[in-house]
């Protein structure tokens, strides 16, 4: 493959992944706005639909590619990183946990959970911090 369409694919699949993440987040943002405009409490019900959906949503993708009913590399882009990354990162986490888990990995599957969930936790607070410090 020459330079030339080397990077052709690439703009290609940059703007795949620019509509999807686009249309995700829009999405992530109605979905939120509605649910806490009519189901309002303490339980950020918003963030965990959208989270749960989300995990749905690759996971029947990921599965109508396996069973070769999608076979685009480009819905891929489109699909999977923009659009459910766009939506939501949890769903690409859980899909990554999910590999781990199948393919035999299961402490390092435990280890990315635990790690993502303390270090993303410790590092929110860390940036809180630095803000009130500064």
């Amino acid at each position: 493959m020459q330079p030339h369409n080397t990077n052709i694919i690439m703009i290609k699949t940059i703007i795949l992944v620019g509509l999807g993440g686009g249309l995700g987040s829009i999405c992530r943002y109605l979905t939120s706005f509605l649910l806490n405009k009519y189901f309002q409490s303490t339980f950020p019900i918003g963030t965990f639909v959208v989270n749960i959906v989300g995990c749905l949503l690759i996971g029947l993708i990921l599965g109508l590619f396996e069973r070769q009913y999608l076979s685009n590399p480009q819905l891929n882009f489109l699909l999977i990183t923009g659009f459910c990354g766009g939506y939501t990162t949890f769903s690409a986490f859980s899909a990554e946990n999910i590999h781990l888990f199948q393919s035999g990995h299961t402490l390092t599957a435990f280890l990315y959970i635990g790690a993502s969930i303390f270090i993303g936790l410790l590092a929110m607070w860390l940036g809180l911090n630095i803000c009130k410090w500064y």
